[in-house]
């Protein structure tokens, strides 16, 4: 190989002249220093500069973290710190929002100016005498609700809202179902705002001073609640609040949350409190619900007459007078196995039921029949701890209710028997055990669970016929 030029003289590789590289150069160097300290850049290029710089260190102190974290996704983030910047400006965004959310909301005169534009703009169904609009009435009423009321009630007349609600063969909704969708929204939504105003960390739950707080504000608009006298304010909160705990905390964490909360039949049951109790409702509803004051009032008396000592707990021999005693001992002993605490110093007798486990203890019993209640139950029943029921666990559990059976001065009956009529009715997918799926499943549940806890549930089952009779046979005519 060689090297020519252009005119054919070759020259030696070794003598050609070296350029030096760019770096080594004084006016580079002094131009990448000037430069490199922003003296000689405007005031947009320094923006810029500065931007990169906290960019690029944004990038490296992430993967940093990454690094040392390995593939773990972050699934934590710490809460700002009481009274820090970053607290406050997430507080002062909540209220702000939670206002704008509030001052959307139609209130007491807007649904009633609402109800009467609705009534004066529909029509009578000759057949059944309902008054029904079709949509170009509801478009007509949403247009006047809209002139009278403000545009924060034109989200209610929406064509999707008025394909939710049956029709009749002219394409017809009733006005009444109608109306109280919009009350039942805006109640709940009111309900969230409110809830969320409580929520002090905003992660969606509630804590169970948050809740009993909620639920005493509420008590001066609960029309069955306004005589409540203010001693027992606080307790009432708290047996009210426990409900909540009970159905929709079901791990006990402590916490519920707040989308729970508004979904399920509790608040549902608490808002009937608003009917005036004079005309309205019986005694015997006000004793069904659990929030009303005279159920509260019942709890908190039985509570009482139970703790001889006065200790403010319950001991198993307290907790076994219970409904008159007919509770079997086997049963009280799980209870106590399953769901009480033990005491500081870790010995068995030291064990006793407080207040809030007694109120879910009679939450379970009084709702036998819903997964909460059927769960809390199950754990009792099971005295492996293995997640099912063989024939073995029915002939122990039932061998008590037996006994008191015996006792009652009630006929002879075979244990077997009863074990193969519980199998009859939970037909367990696996013939050998039942599970809790099995028990949900067959929707008898908790029929099986107060046949082998309770001598008076037995009783009710085995005499289900007469009591079905009984409620059928219309109240007899006092004779004149």
């Amino acid at each position: 190989m060689y090297s020519g030029s252009s005119d054919g003289e070759s020259h030696d590789t070794s003598t050609q002249r070296k350029i030096p590289p760019a770096s080594s150069m004084l006016w580079v160097r002094n131009l990448r220093r000037y430069i490199g300290s922003g003296a000689g850049l405007g005031s947009e290029a320094l923006m810029e500069l500065e931007t990169k710089r906290i960019l690029l260190e944004i990038f490296k102190e992430k993967q940093q973290k990454s690094q040392e974290a390995g593939t773990i996704p972050s699934f934590y983030k710490k809460k700002p710190e009481n009274g820090s910047i970053s607290q406050r400006v997430q507080r002062l965004a909540k209220y702000r929002f939670l206002k704008k959310q509030s001052d959307l909301l139609l209130n007491a005169d807007d649904l009633a100016a609402m109800w009467v534009c609705l009534r004066e703009n529909c029509v009578i169904d000759d057949a059944t005498g309902a008054e029904k609009m079709n949509y170009e009435d509801f478009c007509h009423i949403s247009s006047v609700c809209t002139e009278q009321i403000g545009p924060k009630c034109r989200r209610f007349f929406s064509p999707s809202n008025f394909m939710k609600f049956e029709k009749d063969e002219a394409g017809r909704i009733a006005i009444l179902p109608f109306y109280l969708y919009v009350m039942r929204t805006v109640s709940l939504t009111q309900a969230r705002i409110d809830m969320s105003e409580l929520d002090d960390d905003s992660d969606g739950f509630l804590q169970s001073d948050e809740m009993e707080s909620y639920i005493g504000g509420l008590i001066p608009n609960l029309a069955q609640l306004r005589d409540m006298p203010p001693a027992f304010n606080q307790m009432y909160c708290r047996i009210a609040a426990q409900k909540f705990f009970f159905f929709c905390d079901p791990h006990r964490r402590g916490r519920a949350c707040i989308k729970k909360i508004l979904l399920s039949n509790c608040l549902q049951e608490l808002m009937e409190l608003h009917q005036e109790s004079e005309e309205e409702v019986t005694d015997t509803e006000q004793a069904e619900n659990w929030f009303s004051l005279t159920s509260a009032q019942r709890i908190c008396d039985m509570f009482l007459a139970l703790d001889k000592d006065m200790s403010g707990s319950l001991s198993k021999q307290e907790l076994k007078e219970y409904a008159d005693g007919t509770l079997t001992e086997i049963f009280i002993e799980r209870v106590f196995d399953e769901h009480v605490r033990r005491g500081k110093s870790g010995a068995g007798n030291s064990r006793e039921m407080d207040f809030d486990s007694f109120l879910d203890f009679v939450l379970a019993l009084e709702n036998k029949d819903t997964p909460e209640g059927l769960t809390y139950l199950f754990r009792c029943l099971d005295l492996q701890g293995r997640g099912f029921l063989t024939t073995a666990d029915i002939h122990s559990l039932f061998r008590d209710v037996h006994q008191k059976w015996i006792e009652g001065g009630n006929y002879e009956l075979c244990i077997e028997d009863v074990r193969d009529e519980i199998w009859d009715m939970v037909k367990p997918s696996d013939p050998l055990k039942i599970t809790l799926g099995d028990l949900l499943g067959c929707k008898q549940g908790g029929t099986v669970a107060s046949m082998l806890i309770d001598v008076r549930g037995f009783w009710a089952h085995d005499n289900r016929e007469n009591l079905l009779q009984e409620e059928e046979e219309p109240p007899e005519e006092e004779s004149q």
